[in-house]
């Protein structure tokens, strides 16, 4: 099941409302394709764990009300799938029950806040993650416990501002300080990088506040850079049906082929020699 969401009120500027559409019709795009469950959540399950936290109580209680999924998969709004074909290959994780995009050196060696990403991470349906839930959340609640957890976390982690405690800094705090009880079944390394003409599986906009009014970077960067990855993915997906983007940051599309009457027949190839030129088009 994946699991995505966004705040309950309208974005700052209705742009920001037109890219988390863009985002949920590209996840919704994956999930079809793949046969994969999705949760759009708008609400706010426990007002005190707003903001970073809000994933934490939604994910437990799916998991309580899903004991017939075995893996819930939580992506955030500015992640979007930039390659359509790809399968998470589940086989490869039976032994363990947390899959998350990091780095062991900058988490064991450097004590960095950025060694992990929660942005995207796959959680099998298990007591044992229930358990790392729960472990998980007392630095959570708004108020003065976030902000008194937000002055540990900066005291023991490289590089973190100081601010109130954020999920992803909470997990590293936690993986660092009780290694023994989790990272056994974390799986740590599996195919970091290619490091060839393969694009990513996931794009994540980390730092970009298209719903807000704030952000690490202009919000024209982003909006541009949202755009090029949304049609690159939109154009393998569009493929299918016989048509692709004009260019990579137009919203016009063109024919390319007859249409078909089974679309998704296609989905096992998703156009190889098409995709590769736009790869070239992206560096381009």
């Amino acid at each position: 099941m994946l699991v995505t969401g966004s705040p309950p009120n309208p974005c700052d500027n209705a742009i920001g409302d037109h890219y988390l559409l863009k985002v949920i019709k590209n996840k919704i795009d994956y999930c079809r394709i793949h046969g994969i469950e999705i949760v759009y959540n708008l609400a706010q399950l426990e007002r005190e764990m707003a903001g970073y936290w809000a994933k934490l109580p939604l994910i437990r209680k799916l998991m309580l009300s899903h004991p017939e999924m075995e893996w819930i998969w939580w992506m955030d709004s500015d992640a979007l799938f930039t390659d359509m074909a790809f399968e998470i290959p589940f086989s490869k994780y039976k032994d363990h029950n947390l899959v998350i995009h990091g780095y062991p050196d900058l988490l064991f060696d450097q004590k960095s806040w950025i060694a992990l990403n929660t942005g995207s991470f796959l959680i099998r349906n298990c007591q044992w993650s229930l358990d790392l839930l729960d472990a998980w959340a007392p630095m959570g609640p708004k108020g003065p416990v976030r902000e008194e957890a937000g002055k540990v976390l900066t005291a023991n982690l490289k590089g973190r501002p100081a601010f109130e405690a954020d999920d992803q800094s909470a997990l590293i705090y936690l993986l660092m300080s009780q290694k023994g009880r989790w990272m056994n079944k974390m799986i740590e390394k599996y195919h970091p990088g290619f490091g060839d003409e393969r694009w990513p599986f996931v794009t994540h906009f980390v730092g970009c506040k298209p719903c807000g009014s704030y952000g690490d970077y202009p919000v024209e960067s982003c909006l541009k850079n949202m755009e090029r990855a949304f049609n690159f993915a939109d154009n393998q997906v569009l493929n299918l049906y016989g048509f692709r983007h004009k260019g990579l940051l137009s919203p016009n599309i063109k024919r390319i082929r007859n249409e078909t009457h089974n679309p998704l027949q296609y989905v096992d190839q998703l156009d190889v020699r098409h995709a590769k030129h736009q790869t070239t088009e992206t560096q381009g």
